[in-house]
């Protein structure tokens, strides 16, 4: 690495790819496109689109993106095989900046029941593909998967090995979250300590969250030499997820006593805005008191606390919501409001529509002004989603209503549009939300497993949309999805509904879908 990088830490993203792996997490291409140009206004260097050979939305996904989305690095993930290689390089192709992401096993348990291959065939199918890998994009990263858990030795053999090979970045995974900080920072040390060539690539680092250390992990890789952090928004990923974004770059710049002059190039002013996008575009809601962007991270309910706060904000907030872009719920407009402010409204909060979803949108947006005095950029961004939707929805809600009283057996009415197809239908249930959810199943046929169930006001005020987040199993499959309303009923109902779109257009899919291996 030369000496100008020292200090700079580069941010690699994957919720596009590790963060869409999280259970009940599926994004549309629509949606995957709308989070990297999010990504690229956050400033993010590196955008890991996907694993192009998974199936073919997968690879025209990456390849959108490569081709739409300027500024960071456009990254495609491939297997040590000449068919992921090829593939990926074709999806990545189009960018200004292509990177072409290569893993290989290399702990002794994988060798041993998951490859079943020797330390000298595991070095040459990496040094073999790596160079072939070379030969068709100038940037190619190596992950040694499970690296954490591979022998010292083999693993300084093989990340040299990778470098000569032409490797620009060798990626250090921690894959199933098994180290801890001291650990995790010593494995970094000794490959500095003990590979010969390691100045000739950058050291990169990729920690899974299995028991809570991810973001510890990789400030200890940080602060003994890897200068880039894999890392998702929301800590998304596979199982417990992955090393959040959003901690890693405020970590560092509100630490410098401990991270020295390290700094990344984020705009974290951009931080909260992308993380509530992130959000409801996979239905998977953050935890009120997430680190950083939860909803609770600036509150302060203690009397001391809000003395303090008074007095010097410095005595309980170590940053401020200005910071990340947090600095309030702002007002934005009214039901007089005409086309060209709501048009010009989304576009400054980067929001790209084409004109006639700019149309669709703008219809709702007078609907809810109708029955809402004020109109926030929360309540926008929930409009600006559902013309998100790369495909016409198989079924659409087209009435619904609901009986119920304390002493009544809460029985819903709904009807669904399928085409041209109209399906109506009753049932009755526990509450008005439960008769609803039934309705629905009767017409659709398709039986769901409610795993999680979550409302809450999008912004302020009696009239605000309630914003229903829903967790569904369909037998093996589980899907996430939201709606908002100002019925919290109806933002139920089209939540679901959306679920039930979702698990058939997965259905439809499944054949051609194969899932990124873990790393």
């Amino acid at each position: 690495m030369a000496n100008s990088d020292k200090d700079r830490v580069v941010i690699f993203d994957t919720t596009l790819r590790d963060g869409e792996q999280s259970p009940g997490a599926s994004l549309t291409h629509r949606e995957k496109l709308e989070i990297a140009r999010h990504l690229a206004l956050l400033n993010v260097d590196v955008i890991e689109a996907g694993f192009p050979i998974a199936s073919q939305g997968d690879f025209k996904a990456v390849q959108e993106i490569a081709a739409s989305v300027k500024g960071p690095t456009i990254a495609g993930l491939a297997r040590c095989v000449k068919a992921d290689i090829d593939r990926c390089a074709e999806a990545v192709a189009p960018a200004a900046k292509p990177r072409i992401h290569l893993f290989l096993a290399t702990s002794a348990i994988h060798r041993q029941f998951k490859l079943k291959k020797a330390r000298n065939e595991i070095r040459k199918q990496a040094v073999e593909f790596i160079r072939y890998a070379a030969k068709l994009c100038p940037d190619i990263e190596f992950s040694p998967e499970d690296a954490s858990r591979t022998e010292p030795d083999f693993l300084a053999e093989i990340v040299e090995a990778a470098i000569d090979a032409g490797a620009r970045t060798v990626n250090i995974p921690d894959t199933v979250g098994y180290s801890v900080p001291n650990e995790f920072g010593a494995v970094i040390a000794r490959l500095y300590e003990t590979v010969p060539n390691i100045a000739a690539a950058t050291i990169s680092v990729h920690c899974h969250n299995d028991l809570g250390l991810a973001v510890a992990n990789s400030l200890a890789a940080v602060q003994n030499g890897a200068r880039a952090v894999e890392c998702t928004i929301n800590g998304l990923g596979e199982r417990a997820g992955n090393a959040a974004l959003e901690e890693i770059v405020m970590i560092l710049r509100t630490r410098p006593d401990q991270f020295g002059s390290l700094t990344t190039g984020i705009r974290t002013e951009r931080l909260f805005r992308t993380s509530h996008l992130v959000s409801r575009l996979t239905g998977l809601s953050v935890q009120r008191n997430k680190a950083i962007v939860g909803a609770n991270a600036f509150a302060h309910e203690s009397g001391v606390h809000q003395d303090g706060i008074l007095k010097q904000r410095e005595t309980y907030e170590i940053m401020t919501p200005q910071d990340i872009g947090a600095d309030g719920t702002e007002l934005v407009l009214g039901k007089h409001s005409g086309r060209h402010a709501f048009s010009h409204h989304l576009a400054k909060m980067g929001i790209r529509l084409k004109p006639d979803e700019i149309n669709a949108a703008y219809e709702r947006f007078t609907e809810l002004a109708d029955k809402k005095k004020f109109i926030y950029d929360d309540d926008l961004l929930i409009l600006a989603q559902e013309q998100m939707i790369e495909t016409s929805p198989v079924y659409t809600l087209d009435y619904f209503h609901v009986s119920t009283g304390s002493t009544a057996v809460p029985t819903a009415t709904v009807r669904i549009r399928k085409g041209r197809e109209v399906t109506q239908d009753a049932a009755c249930g526990d509450g008005p939300v439960d008769a609803v959810l039934k309705t629905i199943e009767r017409i659709v046929g398709a039986n769901g497993k409610l795993l999680d169930y979550a409302i809450q006001a999008v912004t302020v005020g009696k009239d605000a949309l309630g914003e229903v987040a829903l967790r569904v199993a369909f037998d093996e499959e589980t899907v996430s999805s939201k709606a908002a309303s100002t019925d919290i009923v109806e933002a139920s109902a089209k939540a679901y509904i959306s679920c039930v779109n979702r698990h058939v257009r997965n259905q439809v899919s499944k054949p051609a879908r194969r899932r990124a291996k873990k790393r």
